[in-house]
């Protein structure tokens, strides 16, 4: 049996701060399987971007992996050396941050980017063949006038066009995994759209397995084929896309479907009470226990690991025999 494009195991990292260490990712687990697209959902905060980073290995220098196991097609990408790792960012994983006006260097053209991302995963080619290469892979994400494109700033660039430019970026050799952090955050609802069709277009046409993390169930829901609920830096609940929307389980994932709001218009969605934890004093049991309405004594105590509920689908919750056995 072929090894998971990428397996997370028990994985613990957070940040040191000045009042002591903000333990945000609390013995997380996923898998993604070769050309599976896997959707990381939750509220603004749970620690999303935190672990994708932490995979990556981009934590800040404040921050920390403390615990747990990363594997890349069976590499161990924590043990990996410095040059191990640039061949596994520049060949293995790609991701596409949310705010592209961040993730490019506003100093250098976009041609000069793309070339150079080009020349790293590729080693030394001749300027006319890279440069052709660049425009070919502008063209793929539908850019316009992709030759006056490489010669821009990203600050001569529009929101989508930027964004558009990050794919390309992350595009710019062929991957494995592609991990989209909330690709469409900053944009409008129409350019929003159109970065989501090219997303799956382009995964769908290369195989390319996918993690989508956002907090928008819709998105979710029409780009992936299986779900992780993430709470506070914990995986509370997955499940075939299908089967989380008709059978949510745990009352976190009850609550977020219930805080979408209605079509109709017949009165307001409901949402969940409280806040996320504070991760420099995360409560010692279960991180949801004190917004959850079903809190049993042992939450407060215990920590519910994620355990099956039925065929393809886990639960992290005290209310579930799954749950309960671990």
């Amino acid at each position: 049996m072929a090894p998971y494009t990428l397996e997370v195991r028990n994985l613990s990292a957070g940040y040191r701060v000045f009042g002591g260490f903000l333990r945000v990712v609390d013995g997380l687990s996923l898998e993604v399987e070769p050309g599976e697209r896997i959707g990381l959902v939750g509220e603004t905060g749970c620690g999303k971007t935190t672990v994708m980073k932490a995979v990556l290995r981009l934590l800040p220098v404040q921050g920390r992996v403390t615990g747990g196991e990363v594997f890349f097609e069976g590499g161990d990408v924590l043990a990996m050396s410095p040059a191990e790792v640039r061949r596994f960012r520049s060949q293995g994983i790609a991701m596409v941050f949310q705010d592209p006006t961040a993730a490019l260097n506003p100093v250098f053209t976009v041609g000069t980017q793309i070339q150079e991302a080009l020349l790293n995963a590729k080693g030394r080619r001749g300027a006319r063949e890279v440069r052709d290469e660049a425009l070919s892979i502008l063209k793929k994400v539908a850019l316009p006038d992709p030759g006056r494109i490489l010669t821009n700033y990203p600050f001569q660039l529009s929101g989508g066009m930027r964004q558009r430019t990050c794919i390309a970026l992350a595009l710019s050799t062929a991957r494995k995994l592609l991990v989209a952090d909330e690709p469409t955050t900053s944009l409008d609802v129409t350019i929003q759209a159109e970065i989501l069709q090219l997303v799956d277009q382009i995964v769908r046409e290369q195989g390319t397995s996918l993690i989508l993390i956002t907090h928008s169930l819709g998105v979710a829901r029409r780009m992936t084929d299986r779900i992780y609920v993430m709470y506070a830096g914990t995986i509370v609940e997955t499940a075939a896309t299908a089967e989380l929307y008709a059978n949510p389980l745990h009352p976190y994932t009850a609550g977020l479907f219930a805080s979408v709001p209605r079509l109709t218009g017949e009165g307001f969605a409901d949402g969940i009470p409280g806040r996320l934890p504070d991760y420099l004093r995360p409560p010692a049991g279960c991180r949801f226990q004190p917004r959850c309405p079903h809190a049993m004594p042992r939450c407060a105590a215990e920590k519910p690991q994620l355990g099956r509920a039925s065929d393809g689908h886990s639960v992290a919750c005290f209310l579930f025999d799954g749950g309960a056995d671990g």
